[in-house]
Formats: structure tokens, C-alpha cells, sequence
């Protein structure tokens, strides 16, 4: 028998055996998993996404990590280089042709919202700068302490309408100081506000978190709108500083309206550890900060 021969009559036989595991395959194997295993990663999403019937996992992913996301990207962050100089902090964000960006979409009333921590957790900042028409975001700044410091911008592009955060490490030079390490701590006392959280932060859950403010033992119930809320919440993880993007919860406020002394959030958090929360509320037309720390189970 010539080569060619042999050659044919195995190929022969290997097409048999195969529609004969086929045959026997369709038997045992449910058609809905065959055709799963033949379907691309991103049929496979859509399907899974709620617009498409299915359940798609809750979004833990934490946010604030890297200087750039889907073509956008944060600019070099220019500031005083030392304590004690005022001077100008200033940036740039540029879309993905590298063009500055100068259209937002408002969030929380504001078109961009600036973030400023040193990585120990300590001097927290949230500010709002304002844009020229050039594209380039700057407000007048000045260093207290010296060391490393994250500059985070939450914003939205008009062109995505897409919430992103983006981050940068700024170095201030001076005499830095050493801190412990921050302790969980569920109560916060700031210009004679005292203000109590409760609640339980867990991963891969939404988790509710209410925080009361009371004054002299009394609550204070003369709250103030503040950035389209009754306060404004941010969490960042401890360690690497991941942004997690807190909603407040119920309606919003009507202008002239007070409230008080509850303030209520939800968020969820990405990984089990220590988490750092920052609360800006508004008093008297006053904006006041106060600071817990968590862990997330």
C-alpha cells in the first residue's frame, strides 16, 4: 500500500472517531455549555452585564491608582517644593490625542474635585481648583509639613461622561516628622463638632455607613447643603491609598434646607484592611472635616 494511501486511510479514521465523540459529546454535554465555550470573553460579558438579563459582580474595583485611565492622563503636578512658600499648585489632564482637556460634565456641583493627602494619612485636602481656558486646573497653595503627598483629581470627561480618578505623588522637602500608625477609630472630634460613625465596612458588598454630628451632647440638626449632599465622604485604603468612590444616600437637598444630625453613605470595599475616612460637613456656611479609620471584613 503506497504512502499516500495510508496516509488517507488514518485521516479517515480520525474523522470517524471524531464525529463518533461528537456524537457521544452532545449526549452528555448540555448544548447551552458547548456554546459557552465558544463564545468570545466579551459575549460572554454581555451577557452577564443586568442590561442583558444576567448578574453582573459588584464593581469593587478601587480607583485613584495610576496617573492615567481609558486615553486620559494627569499632567505633571507643579507646586512649592518646601514648606512654608505659598506659591500655586497646578496641573493639566489630557485626553487620549494628548490635547488638555477643558470640558466636564459637573459632579457633586463641581467640575473637578482635588484630593490632597500625605500617604501617611495625615493633612487632608479636598479643594477645588479652577481651569483657564487652556485646559490648566491651579489654586493658590502652600506646603505645612514636609513629605510625600498624593494629589488625586475625581472628575468627569464631557466627552465619556465617565467618573474617573487619577493621582499623582508630589515630595515636599523639609523636616518630616515620624507618625504612628493610624489606630481604628469610630469617633472624631473637629472644631467642636463631635461626630460618631456607625456601621460596618465589608468587601465585595455594599456597606452602609451613617455618621452623626452632635455638639455640646446635643445633636445638630443645622446641617447644610454641602456639594449636592449633606456631606461628602471620601475612603482611601491604607497602604496604597485606593480611591473608593462613596455614594450618599437619599434625596438630594433643597437649597436653604437644613438637616441633621444623620448623614448617611454607602460604599464597598475592594479588600479586607484599614481604611482611612475623611467627612467634610457644612455648618454656618463653615466646612469641617473629621477623620476615622475602619477595618473592612
Amino acid at each position: 500500500m503506497g504512502a499516500s494511501r495510508r496516509i488517507g486511510l488514518y485521516g479517515a479514521g480520525l474523522a470517524a472517531v471524531f464525529a463518533a465523540a461528537l456524537a457521544v459529546g452532545g449526549a452528555v454535554i448540555p448544548e447551552q455549555t458547548v456554546q459557552d465555550w465558544n463564545q468570545t470573553p466579551e459575549e460572554h460579558d454581555m451577557e452577564a452585564a443586568p442590561e442583558h438579563g444576567g448578574h453582573a459582580p459588584a464593581a469593587t474595583e478601587p480607583r485613584g491608582l495610576g496617573i492615567e485611565q481609558d486615553g486620559y492622563l494627569l499632567g505633571a503636578v507643579t507646586a512649592p517644593t518646601g514648606t512654608g512658600t505659598p506659591g500655586t499648585l497646578a496641573f493639566t489632564v489630557t485626553d487620549a490625542e494628548g490635547a488638555p482637556v477643558t470640558e466636564y460634565e459637573r459632579s457633586h456641583e463641581k467640575d473637578l474635585h482635588l484630593i490632597v493627602v500625605r500617604t501617611d494619612g495625615t493633612g487632608f485636602q479636598h479643594v477645588h481648583p479652577h481651569i483657564d481656558a487652556d485646559g490648566v486646573w491651579s489654586l493658590p497653595w502652600e506646603w505645612e509639613t514636609a513629605g510625600s503627598y498624593r494629589v488625586f483629581a475625581d472628575f468627569v470627561p464631557a466627552a465619556t461622561g465617565e467618573d474617573m480618578t487619577l493621582t499623582r505623588t508630589v515630595e515636599v522637602s523639609g523636616e518630616t516628622t515620624a507618625t504612628e500608625p493610624v489606630a481604628p477609630s469610630l469617633t472624631d472630634t473637629v472644631d467642636g463638632f463631635d461626630v460618631a460613625l456607625e456601621g460596618e465596612l465589608h468587601t465585595g458588598e455594599s456597606s452602609p455607613l451613617t455618621l452623626t454630628v452632635s455638639r455640646g451632647g446635643e445633636p445638630v440638626t443645622s446641617l447644610e447643603p454641602y456639594l449636592g449632599a449633606w456631606g461628602h465622604l471620601v475612603a482611601l485604603r491604607e497602604g496604597d491609598l485606593a480611591y473608593l468612590h462613596v455614594h450618599p444616600e437619599g434625596a438630594e437637598p433643597e437649597p436653604g434646607e437644613t438637616s441633621g444630625p444623620e448623614i448617611a453613605f454607602a460604599t464597598t470595599a475592594p479588600t479586607p484592611g484599614r481604611y482611612l475616612l475623611y467627612l467634610d460637613f457644612q455648618v454656618d456656611g463653615q466646612v469641617h472635616t473629621a477623620q476615622f479609620t475602619v477595618e473592612a471584613h
